[in-house]
């Protein structure tokens, strides 16, 4: 099975790697469920498959399914041949939370997080592979380049940590870039604000991210624009933390 450019395809050939992502999901209850995304050619799903795990994996390349279902005979009726981005999650389990790995397919890795942030009640933990740069993005602090949308809108439900990198030749093919492992594990409690209304305020924050507040978030006060005379609004998108996004949020809120 060659890989194919179109699913974003990077075989993992390194037997450790794969079973320390596999060791990386942290389960205080058994079994558990786990849902796979992209098992490939199963190099991290047969070290799922030794743990008392509830898994299911879910790939979008059906002559993978194929390879699967002839090669592991243990995955039989627990393959899902569909697209991550399309499955009804809460249909998975029927219904039951379940937890996320998986060694990403890069070119939809944030859309996976997003969608994951969207089923946060069903979802309380993620383990995966991602490109180096976008794992840092994930987790990264308020202040630096690497703090944008992604960062605010997943720190917001999800606490992360980044616990190793991969480099790009363990991989076949290799990847042009070195990867990231990191794990997300689900807040407890609420956000305290509207999160539709946040995740809008963190986008429209960051859709120019070089300007000041005042302009970037100016329609949401468009009948209160001396608001944005304060010294707060002086301050650009990438320095604010998940809290104080939450507070303008609650501001915006108010009318």
């Amino acid at each position: 099975m060659r890989a194919k450019k179109s699913f974003g395809q990077h075989f993992l050939t390194n037997e450790d790697i794969a079973r320390r992502i596999a060791d990386s999901l942290i389960l205080d209850s058994s079994p558990t469920n786990v849902l796979e995304v992209g098992p490939g050619k199963a190099m991290l799903t047969k070290y799922l498959l030794e743990k008392d795990f509830e898994l299911k994996c879910v790939e979008a390349d059906h002559d993978m399914v194929d390879y699967l279902n002839a090669n592991f005979p243990a995955l039989h009726g627990k393959i899902l041949s569909e697209d991550f981005l399309k499955l009804d999650l809460a249909s998975v389990f029927d219904g039951q939370p379940f937890c996320i790995i998986g060694n990403f397919p890069y070119n939809i890795s944030s859309q996976i997080v997003f969608r994951m942030v969207e089923f946060r009640p069903l979802v309380p933990q993620l383990v995966g592979m991602f490109q180096k740069e976008m794992a840092q993005r994930i987790i990264a602090s308020p202040g630096g380049k690497d703090y944008g949308v992604i960062s605010v809108l997943t720190q917001a439900f999800y606490a992360g940590n980044y616990l190793f990198s991969v480099g790009n030749g363990n991989f076949n093919p290799p990847p042009k870039v070195q990867s990231g492992v990191i794990r997300l594990v689900r807040k407890e409690g609420e956000l305290g604000c509207d999160p539709e209304l946040f995740r809008k305020v963190v986008k429209q924050a960051f859709s120019q991210r070089r300007k000041m507040l005042r302009n970037t978030v100016r329609p949401f006060f468009e009948h209160r624009l001396t608001v944005l005379e304060e010294t707060f609004f002086t301050q650009r998108p990438e320095v604010l933390s998940v809290g104080e996004f939450v507070d303008l949020t609650n501001r915006i809120a108010e009318g």
